[in-house]
């Protein structure tokens, strides 16, 4: 079992996590053997992220409304591939 996605919204007064991993079989939901798995995972998953963001950091998406939305980029490996900038057509 392994972490694909975990997703933080922050809203008033409470943290909602989502967390998204792929599993053959396992503890059905609503069991507390299900939210352990999943609460570990979840984390597992922000302490990588934390460490991640420890180092280089590449900012590699913005918007300019008066919500303002950035979207980091912190990997775990320095080997791991980093994105290409793709340009648009039109733009």
């Amino acid at each position: 079992m392994t972490l694909q996605r975990l997703v933080l919204d922050y809203r008033t007064g409470e943290l909602v996590l989502r967390v998204l991993y792929r599993r053959q079989d396992g503890p059905n939901p609503g069991t507390k053997a299900r939210a352990k798995e999943v609460s570990s995972l979840a984390r597992n998953g922000l302490q990588d992220a934390l460490r991640a963001l420890e180092g280089d950091v590449e900012c590699v998406g913005t918007s300019g409304f008066t919500t303002r939305e950035d979207i980091l980029l912190a990997t775990t490996s320095p080997d791991t591939a980093k994105p290409v900038k793709a340009k648009l057509k039109g733009a």
